[in-house]
């Protein structure tokens, strides 16, 4: 890892500065989404589809179904926004644009201009989870003060799934192929990651497969911090998280930078 890194300089924020400088000729148009989402799904599943599920059984605890879902809302949105600006956003600045070689034209090293765009990448989950925050806790749906804990979880999960991103668009040929990581992997995980119902009414198999997912240990936390209490097991979601994000950061940047130099 410290070989990795070893030429990232403090010029990378320039780059994650670039990025915020256009997303702010834009704000208002990029602050809707995570606005309106988790009132839409408050409306629509909470209120809706919670009032004929009722309460549920969470780690032996009576929850709505609510306050199960909503946790469940954060975490998806900490995966989608870091994800798709490290995808497709990326890969348009990278190819299209060329926006990559322009910059690595500078004084930017390589490396600078892959942790700026992962960092915006994570930027941008911790405003749409700092957003929904501040909505669901207008609902009441937030317990405070254990709810600010989203905040340096979604950095966390951001770091994660920027990552995730990057890697998938090192080894994506053209725009299209990102269809198969979003179809086969990012789906999934949005439908069988403790999101929407808990793991454990699941196949035996398929809880196995669902704790290999790293967006399951970010909705078990995300959901403690807005419950107020810690599921059992806690521990091991904190350990995923902190052995798979320097793996796969130091993934990523080790291979988008032996495409970026071909």
């Amino acid at each position: 890892m410290r070989d990795a890194l070893a030429n990232v300089s403090r010029l990378s924020w320039k780059v994650w500065r670039r990025d915020l400088d256009v997303y702010l000729t834009t704000w208002k148009i990029n602050f809707l989404p995570p606005l309106l989402e988790p009132v839409f799904y408050v409306l629509a599943f909470g209120l809706g589809l919670g009032s004929l599920i009722g309460d549920l059984t969470y780690y032996g605890r009576e929850v709505s179904y609510l306050r199960f879902m909503v946790p469940g809302v954060v975490s998806v949105a900490i995966m989608f926004w870091s994800y798709f600006e490290t995808t497709y956003a990326s890969f348009i600045r990278m190819y299209y644009q060329r926006t990559f070689d322009a910059m690595i034209a500078t004084p930017l090293l390589v490396e600078d201009v892959i942790v700026g765009e992962l960092l915006w990448g994570a930027t941008k989950s911790v405003l749409a989870a700092t957003l929904m925050l501040g909505v669901l806790t207008a609902f009441g749906l937030a317990l405070w003060p254990s709810a600010a804990l989203v905040i340096p979880l979604a950095v966390t999960g951001g770091v994660l799934f920027a990552s995730m991103g990057l890697f998938t668009t090192s080894v994506s040929p053209n725009i299209d192929s990102f269809n198969l990581p979003i179809f086969l992997v990012v789906f999934p995980m949005f439908m069988f990651s403790g999101t929407f119902f808990p793991v454990d009414i699941l196949p035996a198999g398929a809880q196995v497969i669902a704790w290999c997912l790293p967006l399951t240990h970010i909705s078990l936390l995300v959901r403690g911090a807005f419950l107020g209490w810690w599921p059992d097991g806690w521990w091991f979601s904190m350990l995923y998280l902190v052995l798979a994000t320097p793996l796969v950061f130091v993934l990523a940047l080790t291979r988008l930078k032996r495409r970026l130099i071909k």
